[in-house]
């Protein structure tokens, strides 16, 4: 006869809850070194260009060379993660960026930044599946799974909106060489902390791992996201972004073919047509393209029209990060009591509505207009990230749950990508088509027509050398035609949000059948689970 455990006492259960809620912080402490790393160095082009003399492609490569390796292949390593250990995928990764890091802070030429970049986001794609695999295998009831699903998205959320403020502090007061320092320290605080305090734990059962799958899946999605960043400065109609949105359709394809046909596939599609997970995750996507494409044209927005400094604009962006921790917060009780699609539309509306803000924008406009804008679209972002994370992570089953954070990291990493090129190609080709029929009425030296086409923010240095009337009259220009396309873009990201926020009313199921398990009729996705073998019970 088997022994039947005691039942665990309140006095005695206090210590494992705080247990579960220390590992889960630790696990989120990695995330937001992810998501710093990701936009650190966004406010630090200029000093970073004059401190190696980079090329306008190299920065290229530097910025979003470490956001191309992570949605590259951070699908076929969450696959991975779950048979070969989720507290041993996030050390693991921990350490890798730490590495990469120190190369990147102690590089003396561009290529050795940019092969530094692109090592982090390796590194990167092995923690990111394996923070969320961890909190779903720490928190199987779904009350605590989803308020520390929340947290999560939170905290992953601010950590990449944070990124230009700590970025310009950082360059203020010593370089940008310090973007890379910073992150030693804290990724030895994190390594012994998941050493001490977050359990290992794998897949219940271990099936062979498809190595084929997981080959074209990187490959595939490697070459859609440098398609995506390169299309802006070649050309979306150049040989180079045709050829490469071509082989990634095909890689793609055999991907698909062979996840239909394998024994044992690395992503078997059938979860995708799961409401709760393929709308959900498209839903991140998109939410993803107009949020990450804001940011990128906000900061650009109160560098070079606002007139603020790298420190000074990354101070002002801080009301995104604030909505979004609110609204992340407000997930948790308005999914449990009005189930997960109320907050997923109705976040997606609160985007679209402070997109309908920054689309009022005008020359005439200052900074409290775009605060409004950061506050409302951020609640309307956290409600989305938070209450769909825990739609696609409450479908899959535990010895899944890296590759539903895969699945899960993977569509956003490309919906941001995608967001920052067309909504950064767009501004680009507004602004520059504006401001140089401006510069030709107003008959501007070369110089500043050169600098309207080759950057943004070069304009006002150009502007400042000039003297009399035409230096006000081209500022004025400039800020009008960087409006008028800054208002274009919004426009473009609110109806990206609105359609979205349709598809989901119309698409996305009812949680009081889908919040731990599938619509009726639909392949299970959890069903019974066999005992927990001793060895991959948490032990807290």
């Amino acid at each position: 006869m088997t022994a039947t455990a005691p039942a665990r006492t309140p006095a005695a259960a206090a210590p494992v809850r705080r247990g579960r809620a220390a590992a889960a912080a630790v696990v989120c402490l990695g995330l937001f070194m992810l998501g710093l790393d990701l936009t650190v160095l966004n406010v630090a082009v200029p000093d970073l260009q004059g401190g190696l003399n980079t090329s306008t492609a190299q920065v290229q490569w530097i910025v979003d060379g470490y956001a191309l390796v992570l949605g590259g292949t951070v699908l076929a390593v969450g696959a991975f993660t779950d048979a070969w250990g989720r507290r041993r995928s996030f050390v693991c990764g921990v350490a890798v960026c730490a590495g990469a890091s120190l190369g990147g802070a102690m590089a003396a030429e561009p290529w050795q930044v940019i092969a530094a970049r692109c090592t982090m986001g390796a590194g990167a794609a092995l923690l990111m599946p394996a923070t969320l695999a961890v909190i779903h295998q720490l928190f199987p009831e779904a009350r605590l799974r989803s308020r520390a699903i929340a947290a999560w998205a939170a905290v992953g959320g601010m950590g990449g909106l944070c990124g230009p403020v700590i970025g310009g502090w950082l360059v203020e007061h010593f370089s940008w060489r310090a973007a890379f320092w910073i992150n030693l320290p804290l990724a030895a605080v994190i390594i012994v902390l998941a050493l001490l305090l977050v359990p290992e734990s794998y897949a219940r059962r271990r099936a062979g791992f498809d190595v084929a799958g997981a080959a074209l899946s990187a490959a595939g999605l490697l070459v859609l996201v440098w398609s995506i960043t390169e299309s802006p400065h070649r050309g979306w109609t150049s040989p180079a972004a045709l050829t490469g949105f071509a082989a990634a359709a095909l890689l793609l394809a055999a991907f698909v073919h062979r996840q239909l046909r394998a024994p044992a596939p690395m992503l078997p599609l059938s979860l995708l047509r799961v409401p709760a997970i393929g709308v959900a995750a498209a839903a991140l996507a998109l939410m993803s393209f107009a949020m990450f494409g804001a940011l990128f044209v906000l900061t650009l927005y109160l560098q070079g029209v606002l007139g603020f400094s790298p420190w000074q604009a990354g101070v002002r962006t801080l009301p995104l990060p604030a909505g979004l921790a609110l609204g992340a917060v407000c997930a948790v009780p308005v999914r449990a009591r009005m189930g997960g699609r109320v907050p997923v539309v109705g976040g997606l509306a609160l985007v679209t509505a402070g997109f309908a803000i920054l689309a009022t924008t005008t020359p005439d406009s200052d900074y409290p207009h775009c605060a409004a804008f950061q506050l409302v679209a951020g609640v309307g972002a956290g409600l989305v990230a938070a209450a769909a994370t825990e739609s696609v992570m409450g479908s899959v089953a535990t010895e899944r749950a890296g590759l539903g954070s895969a699945i899960n990291d993977a569509t956003r990493q490309v919906g941001s990508a995608l967001g920052v090129a067309v909504q950064g190609s767009l501004l680009a080709a507004v602004f520059t088509s504006r401001l140089t029929a401006s510069l030709t009425d107003l008959h501007a030296p070369a110089p500043v027509a050169a600098a309207a086409r080759h950057s943004i923010l070069s304009v006002p240095a150009q502007a400042m050398r000039l003297h009399g009337p035409l230096r006000g009259s081209v500022l004025a220009a400039a800020r009008r035609a960087f409006t008028d396309a800054m208002t274009l873009t919004a426009v473009v990201a609110g109806a990206v949000t609105l359609l979205t926020a349709a598809a989901a009313a119309r698409w996305l199921g009812r949680p009081d059948r889908a919040h731990d398990a599938p619509p009726a009729g639909r392949t299970p996705l959890r069903g019974p689970q066999p005992p927990v073998r001793e060895e991959e019970r948490p032990a807290l």
